[in-house]
C-alpha cells in the first residue's frame, strides 16, 4: 500500500515539475558510531555506487546520515515539501517510511539508533535492507536516490497479546447430556399413588359416619360467599393453566369486593342465628 502511495506521489510531482528544475545532493556521508561515540566507518555517498561491502550496525550502533538539498542550478539550498527514507527488505517484501527533517537551508542531520530503533523501521532478518530517499517539490523536479544497503540485526518476534489466544480457532465443543431419566415401575407408581390417596380416604369414611350437618350452606345470605369463595379457586386454577401474574390479580381485585361483601353478610346472617333473631 505505502509503495502505491509514493508511486503515486512521485509520478504526480514528476507531473508537476516536468520542466522545473532540478534538485540533487551535496557532500552526502554516512557515518557509524559505537555506543561510546567511538567511529566504526565513515564514507561519503556515491550516487554511481553503492557503499562496499554493505553498511551494518550492531544493537547499540548509531548511523548518522548527513546531506545538502540543493538546487543543481544556482547551488542553492532549498527545502522540499516531502523528504522521505525509504527502507525496503526485497526477500519478504517488508518496507518502512521515515520521514526526514529538512532545515530552511536544506541541510539534512538523520539518525537512527539501534538501541531506540524506530517504529518506521520495518521487521528485519538477516537480509540488508535498501534504503532510498525520496524528495519531492512543488517547484522542483522529484528525485528518488539509493543510497545504501543496511544489515541490521534481526528484530525480535512482537510480544504476544495476553487476549491473542481468544481469537485463534478453539476446540469443537461436544456436549454431553444427560441419559433420559428412566421411569419406576408402574406397581411402584401405583402403590406410592394408593398411599398418598389413602388419607383422603380415610377422611370421606370417617365424614360418613359423622354425617356433619350443614343445614344453611346454601342459605340465599351464604350461599353468595360460598359461590365467590369457589371463584377464587377456580381463579388460581386457571392461573396454574394459562394466567399471568398480573392477570390473577386484576380479576381477584374484582373478586375481593364481592367477596367482602358477601362475607359481611353471611358472617351477619349467622350472628342473628346463634342470638336467634332469623330462622333463615
Amino acid at each position: 500500500m505505502a509503495v502505491g502511495v509514493f508511486s503515486w506521489f512521485i509520478f504526480f510531482l514528476a507531473a508537476v515539475g516536468a520542466h522545473a528544475a532540478t534538485l540533487t545532493l551535496q557532500s552526502p556521508r554516512v557515518t557509524i558510531s559505537a555506543s561510546n561515540a567511538s567511529q566504526l566507518r565513515s564514507e561519503p555517498l556515491s550516487f554511481v555506487h553503492k557503499p562496499s561491502p554493505a553498511l551494518s550496525l550492531g544493537p547499540s550502533d548509531v548511523l548518522k546520515l548527513t546531506f545538502q538539498v540543493v538546487d543543481k542550478e544556482d547551488g542553492k539550498g532549498v527545502q522540499p515539501h516531502q523528504t522521505f527514507l525509504r527502507f525496503y527488505d526485497e526477500v519478504s517484501g517488508e518496507e518502512g517510511i521515515q520521514p526526514v527533517r529538512v532545515s530552511p537551508g536544506g541541510k539534512v542531520k538523520f539518525e537512527l539508533n539501534m538501541a531506540r530503533p524506530p517504529t518506521s523501521l520495518p521487521p528485519t532478518t538477516s537480509d540488508p535492507l535498501k534504503v532510498s530517499l525520496y524528495i519531492g517539490s512543488f517547484v522542483h523536479s522529484p528525485v528518488q536516490y539509493d543510497l545504501f544497503d543496511l544489515v541490521v540485526p534481526p528484530s525480535q518476534p512482537p510480544p504476544q497479546h495476553p487476549d491473542e489466544a481468544s481469537f485463534h480457532v478453539r476446540p469443537e465443543i461436544h456436549h454431553t447430556f444427560r441419559p433420559d431419566q428412566k421411569l419406576p415401575p408402574k406397581v411402584i407408581s401405583a402403590f406410592f399413588t394408593a398411599l398418598l390417596a389413602a388419607p383422603w380416604v380415610i377422611l370421606l369414611g370417617l365424614w360418613s359416619h359423622i354425617r356433619p350437618q350443614v343445614p344453611h350452606l346454601f342459605s340465599p345470605s351464604i350461599l353468595p360467599f360460598i359461590a365467590t369463595l369457589a371463584s377464587f379457586e377456580v381463579l388460581l386454577a386457571s392461573y396454574w393453566v394459562g394466567l399471568r401474574l398480573g392477570q390473577v390479580l386484576l380479576y381477584g381485585a374484582i373478586l375481593a369486593v364481592p367477596t367482602a361483601l358477601t362475607g359481611k353478610r353471611a358472617l351477619a346472617a349467622i350472628g342473628d342465628r346463634r342470638l336467634g333473631k332469623s330462622s333463615k
